[in-house]
């Protein structure tokens, strides 16, 4: 008796598993694309994040647990079943602090981790060694095959400011510009110094973070810029690094949010497009020998609604491209909070992640963006500013990853500089919900899936002019973290599951 119902719970347990396999198929949602590499969009330039704030301490932790911080942003490299270690960031944003660090409390910046440190020193030498802990991560993004870097100031330093202090006491501009030559030599002898001490030279400079912002509410550097003082800025710097015979190039722009790289009914801050590219400006600046062809701006307020996320990108878009060779970066980003979600609390789940890879396909695929750099490459904070997070601990503490950082890594790791975005067309029933992007270098596709859905779909690629075969998949999802996940011989019935950020690698 004991052994036929044994048998009989053997048979419910097979008859639960083939009604629940079949269950999971029926719920396979088919999605039908086209993929066209005749038709060609931006050449991707890279992905990054910045060491701001975080990385002074960070970077003086236990040699063990900063690798792993290292390794989780910038590393390339795989374990013996195909996992990577890493999202493989070719981008890193290194920055230029404005001295508030060595004033202490003086600086009136009361959270220590949100003052920066600075080469230059409060008497006007130059230490080497003041800032250890960014240029270990400096050095140990370069060994793990970074080759972009950007330096990057949110304030002058405090020996060339209104107020001697890293941020705005009324809102305006608080770069004393008498000492404008200054500031742009402190601004050479710091891509000159950090060459000579760990082999970098920063490929680029940005003299001026979010100038729209007031900055006066002192809790971290900052300083405000209309367009004629970021004009007047620009090419001090450029006199400076053409005197010095600097390859470094000038990045413009960094604005606070998209809509004033065209028009934001603010004539003094926005607009800055035409301002800084058109040559009929009095504030044109693009014809300077070291100002890159490149503008930037932060995706910040402009996640929600629908309507307000696809026509500001569409407008940047259209923006940029009335200059000829312009291209657009979106340098900075984090969750500081909108309809959709809230940026206080820490998220290392897929919620954030999800939003994130969908900012992103929109920022790649709408506003035709070359490069994507998100905010603070490691976080101490409650907040959803980090890829890494550890504890607030000066010298040691636990190393957290987080599903944004692998769902991040479904674009850096495999879209590699000089990919050319290609156009992607869905064929028969859409899912609006659902993002496709497909990328290509040499006889490679890449395809990105964000499926925010509660179901697993069944992708069909269809490559005009070739066929696809020697298909690999990669998944963050609640269960992976940018694992590999299946292969196929071609991409007629490839799984995409419910939940997920998913890399298609085709050749």
């Amino acid at each position: 008796m004991l052994k036929s119902s044994s048998n009989l719970n053997r048979f419910f347990i097979c008859l639960a598993l083939f009604l629940y396999g079949s269950v999971t198929l029926a719920q396979e949602t088919p999605l039908k694309i086209e993929i066209d590499p005749a038709i060609t969009f931006q050449t991707i330039e890279g992905f990054g994040a910045s060491d701001a704030w975080t990385c002074q301490f960070a970077g003086l932790w236990p040699a063990e647990k900063k690798d792993r911080m290292a390794d989780l942003l910038f590393s390339t490299q795989t374990t013996k079943a195909g996992q990577p270690l890493g999202i493989g960031l070719n981008m890193w944003r290194f920055s230029i602090g404005g001295g508030s660090a060595a004033q202490g409390k003086a600086s009136d910046i009361g959270d220590e981790w949100r003052r920066q440190y600075a080469f230059l020193q409060p008497d006007g030498t130059y230490n080497w060694n003041a800032m250890p802990g960014q240029t270990w991560f400096l050095k140990a993004a370069q060994n793990r095959g970074v080759k972009q870097f950007i330096g990057f100031v949110n304030s002058p330093h405090v020996l060339f400011t209104k107020n001697g202090k890293a941020y705005s006491t009324d809102g305006n501009c608080n770069l004393d510009f008498d000492k404008l030559p200054q500031f742009a030599d402190y601004l050479v002898k710091t891509i000159k110094g950090v060459k000579e001490t760990t082999g970098i030279e920063l490929n680029y400079l940005s003299p001026a973070n979010e100038p729209q912002w007031k900055w006066n509410e002192h809790n971290q550097e900052g300083c405000p810029y209309n367009n004629t003082e970021l004009a007047q800025l620009y090419r001090g710097v450029n006199d400076a690094l053409v005197k010095n015979q600097m390859k470094t190039k000038i990045q413009i722009g960094e604005a606070g949010q998209l809509d004033y790289l065209y028009n934001n009914g603010n004539s003094a801050k926005g607009n800055q497009v035409q301002q800084f590219f058109n040559p009929a400006s009095p504030n044109y600046v693009g014809n300077l020998a070291n100002v890159d062809q490149s503008i930037s701006a932060h995706s910040y307020f402009t996640t929600s609604p629908e309507e307000k996320f696809i026509g500001v990108r569409k407008k940047t878009a259209e923006a940029v491209a009335q200059i000829k060779g312009l291209r657009y970066w979106m340098s900075e980003y984090c969750v500081l909070g909108d309809e959709v979600l809230k940026g206080e609390k820490r998220d290392l789940g897929m919620v954030t992640a999800l939003f994130i890879a969908r900012l992103i396909h929109h920022d790649l695929v709408i506003s035709n963006a070359t490069s994507w750099q998100w905010w603070l490459g490691v976080s101490t904070g409650d907040y959803k500013d980090g890829l890494v997070y550890i504890d607030k601990n000066k010298t040691d503490g636990e190393v957290y990853d987080s599903k944004l950082l692998w769902a991040l890594g479904n674009y850096s790791r495999f879209i590699n500089p000089g990919s050319k975005r290609l156009q992607v067309k869905t064929l028969g029933a859409d899912l609006p919900q659902v993002n496709v992007s497909s990328y290509q270098q040499n006889k490679k596709i890449v395809t990105v899936v964000v499926n925010p859905t509660e179901k697993n779909l069944e992708l069909n690629i269809e490559v005009k002019g070739s066929k696809q075969s020697a298909v690999q998949t990669y998944v963050t999802s609640d269960q992976y973290n940018l694992s590999p996940y299946k292969q196929y011989q071609d991409t007629k019935q490839v799984r995409i599951p419910a939940k997920s950020v998913t890399t298609v690698i085709s050749n």
